[in-house]
This record gives C-alpha cells, sequence and structure tokens, in this order.
C-alpha cells in the first residue's frame, strides 16, 4: 500500500487524539489495481483517480456536475469547495483553458497531498487555498459564474455547508446568470433540496439521480435557464468536453427541457 510523501497511515490513536483535539484529520494515499485512492479511514474512499490517467473524471457524480456548462458553457470563474483528489480541478484546468478555478479546502493535509494526485501547481489560472468553505463562499458576493460543492469530512457533508445561510451564500456568489451543482451523497438530501428552493426558488432548482450511485447531484441557478431544446443546449459546450463526457450533457439536457415545460414543478 502505497503512502503519500512517505507519510505513514495513521492509526485509531492518532484518528480518535486529531478529532479529541479538533484538529484536520490527516488523510494517506493508497494504490491498488492501477487507482490512486484518498482516503481517511480503511473501506471508504474520498477521492479516487486512474494512476495512469490522472486527469480523467473517473467517478460518475463528478462527471455530472460538469453539466453546470449547459448554463454556462464558457465560465470565466469557476469555484469549487472541497479539493479531495483534485479530480474536477485538473479536468477544469486542462479543458476549459479560458477559465480561471478557485478551489477551498479545509484541510492542510489534503492539500499537501495535491502533487500525489497531479494537481497542478497554483498559477495564473489556478488557486487551492485552504480556509472554512462558508466563510469562503461569502466572502465572494457575484464572483462565480459555476460553483461545484463537494465538501465532505470523514463523517459526510459537514453542517457548515448544509445550513440555509450557506445555501444563500452560495446563491450570492454566483454572478448573474450564474449555476451551482452540489454532490449529495447524504440520508436526507430532501432537507439539502428544499434549502436549495428556499435560497434560488422552486424554478431553480433541479435534482438527478445518479443510476450507477447512491447519491444525487442538485442543480441550482440564478434567473432562468436558457430557453434551448436539449440538442441545441448540448451543442452550445465546448466539443473537447462533449467529448469527454458523452453521457452526461444530452441526459442533464433532457431533464431541463423537462423541467422547463413543468414550470419548474416536480414531476408527480
Amino acid at each position: 500500500m502505497g503512502q503519500g510523501n512517505g507519510a505513514v497511515r495513521p492509526g485509531w490513536w492518532d484518528r480518535w487524539l486529531a478529532r479529541w483535539r479538533g484538529a484536520p484529520q490527516r488523510p494517506y494515499v493508497r494504490r491498488h489495481e492501477g487507482f490512486t485512492s484518498l482516503q481517511f479511514v480503511r473501506r471508504q474512499t474520498q477521492s479516487r483517480m486512474v494512476s495512469g490517467d490522472p486527469d480523467r473524471l473517473l467517478v460518475d457524480y463528478t462527471r455530472t456536475m460538469f453539466a453546470t456548462l449547459l448554463w454556462r458553457p464558457a465560465p470565466a470563474m469557476l469555484g469549487m469547495i472541497g479539493l479531495g483528489g483534485g479530480s474536477q480541478a485538473k479536468f477544469a484546468h486542462r479543458h476549459l483553458p479560458g477559465t480561471r478555478i478557485e478551489v477551498v479546502e479545509n484541510n492542510p493535509h489534503v492539500v499537501a497531498l495535491r502533487g500525489e494526485f497531479g494537481v497542478p501547481d497554483d498559477d495564473a489560472r489556478l488557486e487551492v487555498v485552504v480556509d472554512d468553505g462558508a466563510r469562503f463562499v461569502a466572502a465572494r458576493t457575484g464572483r462565480f459564474d459555476v460553483l461545484l460543492v463537494d465538501g465532505y469530512d470523514e463523517h459526510g457533508i459537514p453542517a457548515a455547508l448544509s445550513s440555509q445561510a450557506f445555501y444563500d451564500d452560495c446563491r450570492d456568489a454566483l454572478a448573474a446568470g450564474g449555476v451551482l451543482a452540489c454532490n449529495l451523497y447524504v440520508r436526507n438530501p430532501e432537507t439539502h433540496v428544499a434549502r436549495l428552493r428556499q435560497a434560488f426558488g422552486e424554478a431553480q432548482v433541479l435534482v438527478v439521480d445518479e443510476p450507477k450511485m447512491s447519491n444525487r447531484v442538485a442543480f441550482a441557478w440564478r434567473g432562468v435557464a436558457p430557453a434551448l431544446d436539449a440538442e441545441a443546449l448540448v451543442a452550445r459546450v465546448p466539443a473537447t468536453v462533449r467529448e469527454l463526457l458523452p453521457e452526461v450533457f444530452p441526459r442533464i439536457a433532457a431533464r431541463i427541457v423537462r423541467h422547463r415545460a413543468l414550470g419548474g414543478r416536480r414531476p408527480g
């Protein structure tokens, strides 16, 4: 089992002591059968990449979240809450050359492993900061065209990233016409969706299930969805990205059109 930066996987006593002290838990890198994974505890993978293809979006929900490009096909500013193994940051940095990417991660030990996952160094288009995700969003009113929220710790979504105030701040952090995507891997997704609907409005929230997974992705946006048919929505997405995520855009575009036809009402 490979370890990032020569670190030894923390034992149960170290993990317990870190929690008791309120310190961020230290993750470790596991390499197995051609994959590189970020883990806090055994049998629970936070992020995974193909070792020989580090820029590939491997996990289905991370691919679905890029359906935000159906709303904003050429975002100038893209924000991310949660770095993990950096799969989405790497994908955006490589395939959206006109986009600046700002990522916040509250665990400095996760950021310290970015090199193990091939996350590029900060440059004119990429910045990774260590900060509280809720504070980061609240300080950036009107900044982002696209905002991807995938902030988890070893227990799930932290309370600070699931409150009504947080979702209100996400709305306010979007520019006019901006769009948010949230990964909801929780037992009570309805609570999160209700708060999104309160923040954005019933007609501005679309929730889709991941066909092969047990989570959902919620999209929420400011203003109205583009008044285009599904084919025209897909055609706006950069061709290179469409080719890499061929199953994503037609599926979500069809859901957008249906959502619009229902006036934002949930189907019975």
